[in-house]
């Protein structure tokens, strides 16, 4: 189980891109009927810590908020995160963003739908790529989610208006304490929103530093109440 995943990373995208059968585990290539991993695989995925901050999604004792999100509270309210960003989940993800393997948002859209349901929102807006960032891996990630979460839920999405205006680092380069001042400024948003209540979808959560600077522009643009959407949250461990 999970053989191809200690190979190095480029080895690993080139072998799915290219030989990955229909009906093939994506991590492991055993038969898997219609779905993207096999029963085996999807078994080995860590979830998502039961005892986390309700706001943002980092591991707590209690499911108390934890001190950062008290200290400096975020313009969005919840976070759903599906998984750990953790092996091997990170990995699926990686294919999903550097190998093109665009049926992992199929996947990722059908688990959150299903994490989400019940809750009620106005519109799904995805996090934008800058242009130049969207030019060099050819779609947006966040986006190809979000459209289809939007069938799923039988919502509204709006790709056009929140965008990226400045190109920054990747966040990954940059030490967890630059990474807020990397992204300060780097939104705008282009339409009013007064009074709808945001979904606001990602892959992944790191520091958060990005989705928070993302959904203060929202907020300051109307918004009653953001709620953040993640594959997968990174802890501090």
């Amino acid at each position: 189980m999970l053989s191809i995943l200690p190979q190095p990373l480029k080895h690993t995208l080139k072998h799915l891109s290219q030989t990955l059968l229909p009906g093939s585990c994506l991590l492991c290539g055993a038969d898997s009927g219609t779905q993207l991993l096999c029963a085996g695989c999807n078994a080995d995925l860590p979830p998502a810590q039961q005892q986390r901050c309700p706001q943002c999604g980092e591991q707590t004792t209690h499911s108390e908020r934890c001190g950062a999100c008290l200290k400096d509270p975020p313009a969005f309210a919840h976070t759903t995160a599906i998984f750990s960003y953790e092996f091997p989940v990170d990995r699926i993800i990686h294919a999903f963003k550097y190998g093109h393997q665009l049926a992992i948002a199929d996947w990722a859209a059908e688990i959150m739908a299903q994490a989400l349901t019940g809750q009620q929102f106005d519109l799904i807006i995805p996090l934008p790529l800058h242009p130049d960032r969207l030019r060099q891996r050819g779609f947006n990630q966040s986006a190809e989610i979000a459209r289809r979460l939007s069938k799923k839920l039988g919502l509204a999405l709006d790709c056009t208006s929140l965008i990226r205006t400045r190109a920054t680092t990747p966040q990954a380069e940059l030490a967890l304490k630059e990474r807020a001042g990397n992204v300060r400024g780097a939104f705008e948003c282009q339409r009013d929103i007064s009074g709808l209540h945001l979904l606001l979808i990602d892959d992944v959560m790191t520091t958060g530093a990005t989705l928070r600077e993302a959904a203060r522009i929202l907020k300051l643009h109307g918004a009653a109440q953001i709620d953040i959407a993640v594959i997968a949250r990174a802890l501090k461990h």
